[in-house]
């Protein structure tokens, strides 16, 4: 939408560069996040939340070797993209064992030297990123030319060497049936994790030693050739995606096999991290995959739950899916409200639990095919359940129980969707070009339209979002009702109670949030994304710290203020500044005020000190 001159002024005259501090000294861009008491902080103890997607499902191709962009100006202009038309602040990152060791003992610099460009793609927009050494069953080279299915991940040599059984999964219409029934993927994964050896041009080699040497070698790379401030913003590696058992042995079961396998190679993956100086970023550490999985044929016992606290150097990282609205036969209608709260807090409460911060570093709903219907409502209550433990028409009556937000990186953004030109399983006679080109999945958030601009595949309000993406302090609760829509309705599930009548009068029918934190003294303010629907000239705040419509530039001295985001222009976040430890409250709405905000406030406040007593 059109900004008014107010705006373009204050884009103009305010704008920095990632990184670099303004002259009062309130930008902490580029500040470094680790985890600290539970939650992702930066240098100023400020409780940062993560948000955006992967980067990319193209990455999983032979299309462009093993990369999310065709090439770096590719990358740029996605990066500046995701900024203007989400807010992001984070990607998850892809890179591929294949193209890092192409040949055994042989690093392949200029992969990763093209992988750090990209990167810096992001970084510069101020944009955080966590690298995931990506595989999905295993290794394409297990696959016939002719299968129906692929994958990605270990090498065709590694894959060479094992001798593995002729892939075949019968009719499998879910990736869990590969993993799961997949002869050749089960014996490979399984030898991963006993870390067979296997012959080679370089000598004997340990598959799994392997696997973390290259590791290791690639961060050792990328820290060298990426700048001091960008890689400050780079957060820490996902070490594993998705990890599977492939067989267990014998008497051992999804609990065991996390306690005796996965856990030690997270172990020393860390200490790669360490060794290559990323000691002082955390391994985003997966469960099984299969431990939060809503379809009970698949579903296994795991989550770490025989494993001790983690602590601040492991972040706890899942994924989630509703394979039962994939299906369209377990789950035939629409999404509602607080679908998926239980999936969610129960990723909440093994964080907790493990003493560390959690993510879901894959979430989301295919944009096409015959269960695409739903992805508005999939999406919604997935983005619901990030920020609240609570469903919306229990949010004001509970608001004490709904934090923390968690973080997550929707599944994904692809520039290339639908354009792709990719030989499956390296058959020139079966050229995918439709969707994602990996397994007939269609899930990018983004594609780009016949004038060449990305354009989203989703509706804009559930994936450009109000959220708190570094609060001063500890968040109490948060909770934000975008209105998404649904064809021709409104998706409204926040209703503001009838005893708050000048409160619902005032959010009326547009779009709001609210979020209650308590102050940690810090001078750093608490920061909210305002979404491109939230014009900073017409946006109203209600709070403890004042309430104004229109939001004043930031000069350092406001309470209450607007600033710009790092990177492209035209994206704005709200400034609420505290130097305290008390509690306080802000409600957001880009409705136009209507009846008393003096009496909205009063009814806020009161809510509050009954709530939050």
């Amino acid at each position: 939408m059109k900004r008014i001159a107010f705006l373009l002024a204050l884009v103009l005259t305010t704008s920095t560069a990632p990184g670099v501090a303004a002259p009062d000294g309130l930008w902490f861009d580029g500040s470094a996040v680790t985890v600290a008491d539970g939650a992702f902080r930066d240098e100023h103890g400020r409780e940062v939340v993560l948000r955006g997607f992967n980067v990319s499902g193209t990455a999983k191709l032979a299309e462009h070797r093993g990369l999310p962009f065709a090439g770096t100006a590719d990358a740029r202009s996605s990066a500046a993209a995701m900024r203007r038309m989400t807010g992001a602040n984070a990607v998850r990152f892809l890179l591929t064992w294949a193209w890092v060791e192409p040949e055994p003992r042989r690093i392949d610099l200029a992969y990763l030297d093209r992988v750090g460009e990209q990167i810096r793609a992001f970084t510069d927009q101020g944009i955080r990123v966590y690298l995931d050494f990506h595989q999905d069953l295993y290794s394409r080279h297990l696959f016939n030319r002719d299968s129906w299915y692929t994958g990605d991940g270990a090498p065709e040599w590694v894959v060479r060497a094992g001798g593995y059984p002729k892939e075949s999964c019968g009719i499998c219409v879910h990736w869990g049936q590969n993993m799961k029934s997949n002869n050749a993927v089960t014996a490979a994964t399984r030898d991963f994790w006993h870390n067979r050896e296997i012959t080679t041009s370089a000598g004997p080699i340990r598959i799994r030693d392997e696997f973390l040497h290259q590791a290791g070698e690639a961060m050792r790379r990328l820290k060298s050739t990426l700048s001091a401030e960008a890689f400050r913003l780079v957060l820490g590696v996902n070490p594993l995606n998705e990890p599977y058992a492939g067989r267990y042995d014998e008497g051992q079961d999804g609990v065991a096999w996390e306690r005796d396998l996965l856990m030690p190679f997270y172990r020393q993956f860390r200490q790669r991290m360490d060794d290559a100086g990323w000691a002082d970023k955390p391994a985003f550490v997966e469960p099984l995959v299969f431990w939060n999985q809503n379809v009970e044929f698949f579903a296994e016992p795991g989550g770490f739950p025989a494993v001790p606290t983690l602590g601040d150097r492991f972040v706890f990282n899942s994924h989630f899916y509703d394979g039962k609205a994939q299906s369209g036969l377990l789950k035939p209608g629409k999404v509602a409200d607080g679908e998926y709260t239980a999936d969610f807090n129960r990723i909440r409460d093994r964080a907790d639990a493990l003493g560390t911060a959690g993510i879901v570093s894959e979430f989301g709903h295919p944009v096409a095919g015959f269960t695409s219907d739903k992805n508005p409502t999939v999406l919604k209550a997935m983005y619901q359940a990030l920020d609240s433990r609570l469903p919306g028409a229990r949010w004001w009556a509970g608001a004490a129980g709904s934090g923390p937000v968690l973080s997550g990186s929707q599944w994904h953004w692809d520039v290339n969707y639908g354009r792709h030109h990719e030989l499956m399983n390296d058959n020139p006679d079966k050229v995918r070009t439709e969707g994602d080109a990996m397994n007939d999945e269609h899930f990018s958030a983004v594609r780009v339209d016949d004038g060449g601009d990305p354009v989203l595949t989703v509706e804009g309000r559930i994936v450009d979002r109000l959220f708190p993406r570094a609060v001063a302090g500890r968040t109490a609760a948060f909770t934000y009702e975008d209105r998404a829509r649904d064809g021709g309705a409104v998706l409204s599930w926040n209703r503001v109670p009838d005893t708050m009548p000048s409160v619902r009068a005032l959010v009326g029918t547009g779009q709001f949030g609210v979020l209650v934190w308590r102050g940690n003294g810090v001078a750093a303010p608490t920061e909210l994304h305002l979404p491109s629907s939230f014009p900073p000239a017409s946006t109203t705040v209600v709070s403890d710290l004042g309430s104004l419509t229109g939001l004043p530039a930031h000069t350092g001295t406001e309470p209450v203020s607007v600033a710009p985001e790092p990177g492209v222009p035209g994206v704005n976040r709200l400034l609420l500044s505290t130097q305290d430890t008390g509690p306080h409250f802000a409600l957001v709405t880009n409705n136009a005020p209507a009846g008393p905000v003096a009496a909205a406030r009063a009814e806020l406040a009161a809510w509050v000190a009954a709530t939050f007593a």
